[in-house]
C-alpha cells in the first residue's frame, strides 16, 4: 500500500482547484449575479490557505487529535483490550447484527444529532470490534463512513447541518420529515445489503487462500523430510567407511566436497529461487491478513483477567452526553426548553451570593447547543477517571497521549487541506460561474441540473453550511417557484450526503481511510455499487416528489 494516499489525493484535489481559478472567471451573489472576472489563485496562496484554514477550523483537528491522545492513553490500560474481547466473544455467531446496529446508531445520531464529525470519538473503538471480528478495514470504513454518509443524506432534526438550507428556502425543520425518514432507512438497507455482499465474497477469497497456504507448505514439508532421509543415508555410507581410507582419500575427498559444495550451492540457488516463488505468495497472504489486524487500530493482547465495569460505564456515559449534547432540543428542532432552563438554574444559582457553578464552569452551553469543542472536557473527565481507577502512572498517561496524538496527525492533517479546499474556492468563487452555465440549460426546476449542482457544490465545499450558501441564494433567483422547495431541500441535502461518500473533499471519508491506511482507489473500487444503488434509488424519489 502506498503511504500518505489520502494526503495526496487532497493536494491533487487542491491543484484541480487552482487550476479551475485560471479557467473560470469568479461571481458572487448579492441580490443580483455579479461577474468579478478571473481571481486566479497564486503560488504563495498554496502556502497562505492552510494557515488560515488552521485559524478558522484548526479547532476540528485539535479534536482529532485529542481523540486520538485518548485512545493512546486507553492502550496504555490492559482492561481496555479485555473489553473489548469479551464484546467480541459475546458477538460471536452474531457478528452481522451487531455490524447492522453499529450503521443504525451512526446513521439515527447523524440524522438527528449532526454528529457527522462528533462520531469520531468511537470511530477508533468500532474499527477494533471491527477487525476484532475477523473483517477487514473495507468493512470497518463502509460500517463508519458509510453510515454516517447516509445519516447526511437522510437528515431529519440536524439543524446544525441544513440552517442555511431551511433559511434560504423558507423552510420548516420538520419539512417532508416522512421522505426524509424513507431515505435514512433506505439507504440503511441499502448499506447493509452492500456490507454482507462485501463480506460474502471475500470469505470465499479467503477460505481459497487458505487452502493454498497449507497446499504449500504440505509440500515444503515433504521436501524437508526427503532431504532428511538423503542425509541420514549418507551419513550411514561415512560411518561404515575405515579411518585408513578416510586418511588415504582426505585430500581428494575435500577437494570432491569443494566442488560439491559448489555444486550444491547453485542447486541450492535454484532451489530457493523456486521457494521463493512460492513462498512469495505466502508472504503476500499473509501482509493482507496482518493489514486487518494492525497493532496501531487494535490494542496488545492481554493474559491476565482486568475489570471492564469502568469502561463499560464511561464508554455508556460518553455516548449519552454526546447524544444529549448534539439533539437539537430548542426551537430550531423538538421545542424542548428543560435543558435551557436547567442551565440557566445552576450558573444563577449562589452560595453567600456568590455564583459558585457559573464560576467554576464558566462559559457553558446547554444541551441542544454544544460544539465540538465542548466535548474536551467530558473526554479529559473521562480519562481522568479511568486512570484513576486504574491506577496508571502520570509517565504512561503522557506517553499513552502522545503515542496516540501522532497517529491521529495524519486525519488531523486531511482536516486542514480539505478546509484549505474550501478556503480556496470561497476566496475564488469561480464555482457560480459553472451553476450559473448548468442552471441556464433549462428554465424553472429540472431535477437533471438541480443534481448536478447539488453534486458539485458538495464537491467543492466540504462543509454543508458553505454547501447551501454558496448555490441557494442563486438557485432561488432561477427557480422561482416556492412550491418545488422542499423537494429541492431533499434533493440538495440527499446528494450532499450521496457525494461526501467518495469525494476527495469529504472530511468523514477522508481522514477515515487516512486513520485505516486504506488506498483512495481500493475504496472507490468497493464502493461503487453502493454509490450507483444508492443514487438510483434517490432519482426515483425525486421523480415521485416532482410528479
Amino acid at each position: 500500500m502506498k503511504k500518505h494516499n489520502t494526503v495526496k489525493v487532497v493536494l491533487i484535489t487542491l491543484l484541480l482547484f487552482l487550476l479551475l481559478t485560471w479557467i473560470f472567471p469568479a461571481a458572487y451573489f448579492s441580490g443580483e449575479y455579479i461577474d468579478q472576472g478571473r481571481i486566479q489563485m497564486g503560488l504563495f496562496d498554496m502556502f497562505n490557505y492552510p494557515l488560515t484554514s488552521l485559524s478558522y477550523f484548526g479547532y476540528i483537528a485539535l479534536f482529532i487529535v485529542l481523540v486520538g491522545g485518548f485512545y493512546g492513553i486507553l492502550y496504555k490500560i490492559p482492561a481496555y483490550r479485555t473489553f473489548l474481547d469479551r464484546i467480541v466473544k459475546k458477538c460471536t455467531g452474531k457478528e452481522k447484527i451487531i455490524l447492522s446496529v453499529i450503521m443504525l446508531i451512526f446513521a439515527v445520531a447523524t440524522s438527528i444529532c449532526g454528529l457527522n464529525i462528533g462520531l469520531a470519538i468511537f470511530i477508533p473503538f468500532v474499527v477494533s470490534l471491527i477487525l476484532l471480528m475477523g473483517y477487514d478495514k473495507i468493512v470497518a470504513a463502509l460500517t463508519t463512513v458509510g453510515s454516517i454518509t447516509v445519516g447526511l443524506a437522510g437528515t431529519t432534526y440536524a439543524y446544525s447541518n441544513i440552517s442555511i438550507l431551511l433559511s434560504s428556502l423558507n423552510l420548516k425543520v420538520d419539512y417532508e420529515i416522512g421522505v426524509r425518514a424513507i431515505i435514512l432507512l433506505v439507504g440503511l438497507i441499502v448499506l447493509i445489503f452492500n456490507t454482507l455482499m462485501y463480506i460474502k465474497k471475500e470469505n470465499k477469497v479467503t477460505k481459497v487462500e487458505k487452502k493454498t497456504i497449507k497446499h504449500v507448505e504440505e509440500k515444503v514439508e515433504d521436501k524437508k523430510v526427503e532431504v532428511k532421509e538423503e542425509k541420514e543415508e549418507k551419513v550411514e555410507k561415512n560411518s561404515k567407511s575405515t579411518s585408513k581410507a578416510a586418511d588415504s582419500k582426505k585430500s581428494s575427498n575435500s577437494s570432491k566436497s569443494s566442488k560439491k559444495g559448489k555444486s550444491t550451492t547453485k542447486s541450492g540457488k535454484k532451489n530457493n529461487n523456486k521457494a521463493a516463488v512460492k513462498d512469495e505468495d505466502i508472504i503476500v497472504v499473509k501482509e493482507s491478513i496482518s493489514e486487518d489486524t494492525d497493532e496501531d487500530l487494535v490494542p496488545t493482547i492481554v493474559d491476565s483477567k482486568h475489570k471492564i465495569w469502568p469502561l463499560v460505564l464511561g464508554f455508556i456515559l460518553l455516548f449519552v452526553v454526546l447524544i444529549l449534547a448534539f439533539v437539537p432540543w430548542g426551537e430550531s428542532g423538538f421545542g424542548v426548553n428543560w435543558f435551557d432552563n436547567a442551565t440557566t438554574k445552576v450558573l444563577e444559582y449562589e452560595v453567600f451570593k456568590f455564583p459558585i457553578f457559573a464560576k467554576l464552569l464558566g462559559t457553558v452551553n446547554s444541551f441542544g447547543n454544544w460544539s465540538i469543542t465542548d466535548m474536551f472536557l467530558p473526554l479529559g473527565i473521562l480519562v481522568l477517571f479511568l486512570a484513576l481507577v486504574y491506577k496508571v502512572k502520570f509517565d504512561d498517561i503522557l506517553d499513552g497521549f502522545v503515542n496516540g496524538a501522532k497517529k491521529a496527525l495524519g486525519p488531523a492533517v486531511i482536516v486542514i487541506l480539505v478546509y484549505t479546499a474550501l478556503v480556496l474556492v470561497t476566496y475564488h468563487p469561480f464555482q457560480l460561474t459553472i451553476y450559473k452555465m448548468i442552471l441556464g440549460l433549462s428554465k424553472g426546476f429540472n431535477i437533471a441540473t438541480t443534481a448536478i449542482v447539488a453534486i458539485l457544490a458538495s464537491l467543492f465545499n466540504a462543509d454543508p453550511s458553505y454547501v447551501y450558501q454558496s448555490v441557494i441564494p442563486y438557485y432561488t433567483s432561477v427557480v422561482t417557484n416556492s412550491d418545488n422547495y422542499s423537494i429541492v431541500a431533499i434533493m440538495f441535502q440527499s446528494l450532499y450526503g450521496l457525494t461526501m461518500l467518495v469525494a476527495p473533499t469529504s472530511l468523514v471519508l477522508m481522514g477515515t481511510l487516512s486513520y485505516l491506511k486504506v488506498n483512495y482507489k481500493d475504496w472507490l473500487k468497493n464502493v461503487w455499487k453502493f454509490l450507483v444503488e444508492f443514487l438510483v434509488v434517490l432519482l426515483i424519489i425525486f421523480i415521485i416528489l416532482a410528479m
